[in-house]
Parts: structure tokens; sequence; C-alpha cells
């Protein structure tokens, strides 16, 4: 991974804030944000230890915290405007936080609690994306299945700039995430710096009600043989129940393989991707390690007898983290294949700590490994099977200042080429130069949709270019991955 890994995933789908609350689903950025690295609900992998109090360590007292208290008079009595005591305490918690500089330990007030407990029961209001903080930076970790995040194009490792002309420099991700939440049918602009682009870019959103389905499954035929896929999005609290049905279904159907696809699930609750894997991983090897802060370890077992008796790949890409790492990694160590690109590099565990008013620390107890002890944290989980999508897949936005024409030359144009290309017109080249061959394949687009045949392109053929290769991205039928998945199972 080229990304340095000092992140929180956190979740533009509403307040579904994954160990916070028992339906903590794996953070999507909607109406508040939540956060999709593991979260345990209760004790470490079920250990049965108490998970919320710490009351060892916070029976003990620093002599020095007099300074705290020190400094907290001080500012009370002699600062030059009123301060509000909640804002001093809660200013002193964060400070706690940010010294340990781990992003994936936070505070969330009252307010922002209360938000996530009024929005976890149905539906998810928002963008649809999972974000970060990547070297300072709001990154997106990846958009869920069907949301406007997706249908706009958005992609992992894209860093939001500024919202609605806002610039987020200085903000921490929490406060990042106030900026581009909202309600459904409201329109947000973020600015894209993407990494294969020179020039940041605008994505307009409309916020939408975020999809709360978790598992989707389908069968195809491979070589003769019935091929079961299931999609995981992410590990919510249900997920596990919805996996194991949907199971059963393609068993009771007769599948002779299976690729389980969890590329852009940003990860979830740990209890339930520990019920996936004993589904899976049988008892004589662990499903999973847990070290804690002493480096003690502790492996957790299933009382599963064997394996499946039909082959299993799994599908990752770099949007895969946290919970959907540990399922890759355990099913890898177990011999079967992983396939597609490395993914995120999450390894460690948070717990929700209660503060008695109703806020909140979410604070990393532990490590999580491999079941041989391997820690994937800021490096992922590397397939056994890479693969890549279609070059078009990873084409940009098209930003139209001026119309573009033929005998130029830019990077926005060879964009367009690649773009083309994927949908069927031979532009001859995707070097950035404006060429005949480009134009008459411009001109054929255009004619298609019902265009002025210009061979121009122009902010309405722009939007339309990109309208087509987001329909063929979502429809699948390049799919490369996938069918590289499907093609390999039954080598």
């Amino acid at each position: 991974m080229n990304l340095r890994k000092s992140h929180i995933v956190i979740i533009l789908i509403g307040a579904l804030l994954i160990g916070f609350i028992g339906a903590y689903a794996g953070g999507k950025l909607a109406q508040s944000g939540g956060q999709s690295e593991i979260q345990q609900q209760s004790s470490p992998a079920e250990t049965g230890e108490n998970d919320s109090s710490n009351s060892e360590a916070g029976s003990e007292v620093p002599k020095n915290v007099s300074k705290v208290a020190q400094a907290y008079n001080l500012i009370q009595q002699n600062y030059l405007e009123d301060v509000e005591d909640k804002q001093l305490i809660e200013g002193a918690i964060k400070g706690m936080l940010a010294s340990l500089e781990d992003p994936y330990s936070t505070y969330m007030d009252v307010e922002m609690m209360d938000q996530f407990n009024e929005q976890i029961e149905s539906s998810f209001e928002g963008i649809g994306a999972e974000v970060s903080m990547v070297n300072g930076t709001v990154t997106i970790v990846s958009p869920i299945k069907d949301s406007p995040a997706e249908k706009a194009g958005l992609r992992p490792n894209d860093q939001v700039l500024k919202v609605d002309d806002e610039s987020l420099e200085g903000l921490n991700l929490n406060e990042a995430v106030a900026k581009i939440r909202g309600e459904k049918g409201s329109e947000v602009i973020l600015q894209i710096q993407r990494p294969s682009v020179s020039e940041p870019f605008n994505v307009t959103i409309v916020r939408d009600t975020i999809p709360v389905e978790t598992v989707y499954n389908k069968m195809e035929t491979i070589d003769g043989k019935k091929t079961g896929i299931l999609e995981i999005t992410n590990f919510s609290e249900h997920t596990a129940e919805e996996f194991s049905e949907q199971l059963k279904m393609l068993e009771n159907e007769g599948i002779e393989g299976l690729v389980i696809d969890v590329r852009g699930n940003p990860g979830g609750l740990l209890k339930v991707i520990e019920d996936i894997l004993k589904m899976f991983v049988p008892k004589d090897t662990p499903y999973l390690q847990i070290e804690d802060q002493k480096g003690e370890k502790v492996p957790y077992y299933s009382d599963l007898s064997e394996k499946k008796e039909y082959p299993i790949s799994v599908l990752i890409n770099e949007g895969s983290a946290s919970a959907s790492e540990i399922l890759a990694v355990a099913m890898k160590e177990m011999g079967y294949d992983v396939v597609g690109a490395t993914s995120f590099g999450k390894g460690t565990v948070q717990q929700a700590v209660p503060l008695g008013d109703g806020s909140t620390i979410k604070l990393t107890f532990y490590k999580w490994l491999s079941p041989n002890g391997e820690w994937i944290h800021e490096k992922g989980v590397e397939p056994t099977i890479e693969a890549s999508q279609p070059d078009y897949f990873y084409t940009n936005p098209i930003q139209i200042e001026e119309t573009l024409k033929y005998d130029q030359s830019d990077e926005k144009i060879g964009n367009v080429q690649q773009m083309l290309s994927g949908l069927g017109y031979d532009t001859g080249r995707t070097d950035g130069y404006f060429s005949k061959e480009t134009e008459e394949a411009l001109q054929a687009f255009q004619e298609d949709n019902e265009l002025s045949p210009t061979g121009e392109v122009d902010e309405e053929t722009a939007g339309l270019i990109e309208a087509k290769v987001m329909e063929k991205v979502r429809s699948g039928e390049d799919d490369l991955q996938m069918d590289k998945a499907l093609s390999e199972l039954y080598q």
C-alpha cells in the first residue's frame, strides 16, 4: 500500500457507530459520522473481560494531574472572555486523545452520541462513503454500494479538500464529517484531489437514504459448475445472520464453489466477523488472535469439525479494511485464494467507554492478528492472485473550463480518451493529444446519444460520458477482478 494508514474510518451514512451502540454497522458518512473500523460490543473476542471500565487503570491518579486543575482554574479566572466548563473539560479530553497520535481513539460528545442513537434503527441519510484521516487529510476509504458517493464516482484514496468551498484544513475527522453530513435531498459540493490527477476537481452529490442491506447473493455457472457469490458491504449487527441464511440457500441449491466479495467493505463489528469465520475455519486452527497492551496473545477457535467441501475465493481491493481483512487473511492462511488488490491495512480493535453523561471515548485496546500471528496494520493483506480492473474504471470526472477541441493536448483529453475507449469508441490513443480519431470517436458517441456531433467536449458531452462510464462500471459488465476469481476458483 502506498498510503500511510493513519486513519479513523468514519462513515458518512448516519449515526451508525460500530461499538458504541448495539447496531454499529461500520460507519458510513451520512447524517452524522461513525467509525468503520473493528469495534467490540462486549469483551474482546468474547473473553468475558471487562471492556468498558478499565477500573484498575482508572483508580490511579497521577501526582502531576494537579497541573490540569491549575490550568483549568487559571483559564476560568483570568481568560479575557467567558469560558464554559464543558468547553475546557471536553478540550482536555480531546487533547489527551490527540496526544496518543492514534486517530482511531476519539471522543464523542453528548450531541454526537444523540445523533448516532437517533439514527440506528432503519435507514441512514448522507452521501454513503467511508472516510479516514490519512496524513492529516480526509480521505475516502470506499463508497457504499449503490450510494450517492458511488454514483458520483468517488473512489478509494480520493482526498476531500473542501466542502461547499470551505476548506477542511485544520479540522479533525469528526469536524470534517459534520461539514459533509446532511439530510436526504440536500446537495453538497466536495473538492476532491485524486492521486492520479494534477488538479483538484469538484464533485456535486445529492444526499440520499443509504441502503442498509449488507449481504447480496447470486449464482453463476462456471465451467458447468454452480458457483455462489456472496457480497458483504459491511459487517453490521445482522450481517452474520444474513450471510448464514444466504449461504445456506446457495448450498441448498447445490453450489460447487463460492466467491466472497468484500471489495470496498470498510469493516464493522468484531463479533460479526467472528461468527462468519466460524462457518469456515475448523476448530483445529484459530480464526483470529487478539493481542493486548502487554503483548499477551489469545487465539480464538470455532467448533467447526471440518472445512467446506467446495473451493472458496475471497475478493479484496484497496477499500477492504479491518473486518474484511480479518476474513481475507484467515481464509488466505487456510490455503484459499485471495484475489484483487492489496487491502487497506487496519489491524487494531477499539472499544467504546461511556463517560456517564451520554458522551463516550472510543479507545484502541487491542491488536488483532491473523491465525498465524501476522499483524497487517499499515500493510494490508496481499492477494494470492493480483487482478486489476479495466483502465476506464480508474478515470476521473471531466472538469470543463473551456471546450476541448482538435489539436489540443491536455491530461483531461487523455482522461476522456480512456473513457471513450472503455465505452467502445476507438480514439486511437490515450496520451492526451486530441487527434482526428478522437474527434471522430466523439462524434460517434454524440450521435449515438442524440447530441450535436461537434466532435468537441463541452460540459454536456462531458457529463454524459461520465454518466455512461459510471453506468457501465456499476453494471459489472467488465469486472475483471470477479472474472479472475471465478476463472481461478476451480483451477
